[in-house]
């Protein structure tokens, strides 16, 4: 018997419910030891459950063209620290786009995989709800995978373009908070301002981006 909050999840609508358990021994199966190791999945997850499938039948809408159903799989974590390369696994595991809720006690993140994988903060279970929007389901993933991630599309960016933009943009931010501690310990004039010229340039950069 599987708890509310696991049949009730996401507030999605009942005649979506699976509620299959999907056992790690058949998982690791289909896996080598080298691209699913089971000391670091078993490390991580303690259990999963296809909870939902979104379809055109289950949402009443069209098909998409790359998007014929999505799964929702609660995965029951260990811990919060887990390794993400788990989740990119069991990306693999069904052909089809999948909404994972990872679950650590009364809390959820949400993971879904599009160009890379993108997580959500962490919510309180029973408080985090999705919104399904769009007429098909590939409008319905895309939407899906903007709440998980809180993209905002941007200058006419497809989905997949903004995504690109926004984890450049990241990865500049966290160039610039190392180049700031840098500066700040630096000792040597000339040193320090290399590494305050290329922070500028890094800003620059950036502030263009936005």
């Amino acid at each position: 018997m599987f708890p509310c909050y696991q049949k009730c999840m996401l507030g999605l609508p009942s005649n979506t419910e699976v509620n299959k358990q999907l056992p790690k021994t058949a998982i690791f199966r289909l896996f080598d030891s080298n691209s699913l190791p089971r000391e670091r999945f078993d490390d991580d997850i303690s259990r999963i459950v296809i909870v939902n499938e979104l379809s055109s039948v289950t949402l009443n809408v069209a098909e998409g063209n790359n998007v014929k159903s999505i799964f929702a799989l609660n995965v029951m974590l260990k811990r919060k620290d887990y390794d993400s390369r788990n989740i990119i696994a069991l990306n693999k595991l069904i052909p089809q786009k999948m909404l994972f809720v990872l679950q650590k006690d009364d809390t959820i993140q949400l993971a879904v995989v599009h160009t890379q994988l993108i997580t959500s903060d962490w919510y309180k279970a029973e408080e985090y709800k999705i919104q399904l929007a769009g007429l098909n389901l590939n409008t319905i993933w895309d939407n899906i995978v903007k709440q998980v991630g809180n993209i905002k599309i941007e200058d006419g960016n497809s989905l997949t373009e903004q995504i690109a933009v926004d984890a450049e943009r990241a990865k500049k931010e966290k160039q610039i908070a190392l180049l700031e501690k840098q500066c700040r310990l630096e000792k040597q004039t000339r040193k320090k301002y290399e590494l305050h010229k290329l922070l500028l340039q890094l800003k620059e950069e950036l502030n263009g981006s936005i």
